[in-house]
């Protein structure tokens, strides 16, 4: 993924553990097990003409300006509730406060876990409205209907529906999410993730430290002040 100035395998301390989703069979403090979790096997290999919709897709799912000193890797299952509990509560705030003062930059890494039947459709759906640039919006709409389309048997056309109020060409979108193409993106972002030590979410990435859960803006605001003081240092 296109985050030059991050390695997410440098994010190694754990600084806390709150409410999260995990794998099936794991216990719900994700971080406490080490054990590798499972994703789903990916092996298309992306052609020249899906590269332009990889690249727009993965560029997509960043938020803030290019000269924001600090990095916030959220990581996420958009059908995973505390994700969505962390998205209704804090997300806003974070946004406000650090995001838009340029103080953040904020990356979406998808983490779709296998205990969510629905985990990799939804996050195809707005991988596939990024490559049209509207990865927020669809980002937004799929975590405000989470209760309407994870109960579903099949969620496609929940997710249709949603693509069309974010103003993709439903044509382009609907040809991304039938073709697959932005698989090998979301099983990447899962590797990688996963080699960095997160094991359930939602999953932050702060500077070296790694909050697991849906955690409060105060424990966010904390581990942000860190990490600016760090860059802030002479030498960093």
């Amino acid at each position: 993924m296109s985050l030059p100035q991050v390695n997410l395998t440098a994010a190694f301390v754990t600084l806390a553990v709150a409410f999260a989703c995990a794998p099936a069979g794991t216990n719900t403090r994700g971080t406490e097990s080490t054990a590798a979790v499972p994703a789903k096997t990916v092996t298309a290999v992306p052609s020249a003409a899906q590269d332009t919709n990889i690249t727009l897709a993965d560029l997509a799912r960043i938020e803030g300006s290019a000269n924001a000193p600090v990095w916030v890797i959220v990581v996420s299952d958009f059908q995973c509730p505390y994700c969505k509990q962390w998205h209704d509560t804090t997300f806003p705030t974070l946004e406000n406060e650090f995001v838009k003062t340029g103080k953040v930059r904020v990356a979406y890494v998808n983490f779709p876990l296998n205990s969510h039947a629905h985990a990799w459709p939804s996050a195809e759906a707005a991988m596939c409205a990024g490559a049209q640039g509207k990865f927020w919006q669809m980002h937004d709409a799929i975590f405000d209907s989470q209760a309407r389309w994870s109960a579903a048997s099949a969620p496609a056309p929940v997710f249709d529906s949603l693509a069309r109020t974010t103003g993709v060409d439903m044509s382009r979108w609907r040809s991304c999410v039938s073709s697959g193409i932005t698989k090998p993106l979301i099983q990447a972002d899962f590797e990688r993730a996963a080699s960095a030590g997160v094991r359930s979410t939602p999953s932050f990435l702060i500077g070296d430290e790694i909050l697991s859960g849906a955690h409060p803006i105060e424990n966010l605001r904390r581990a942000i002040d860190s990490a600016l003081v760090k860059t802030a240092k002479p030498g960093r």
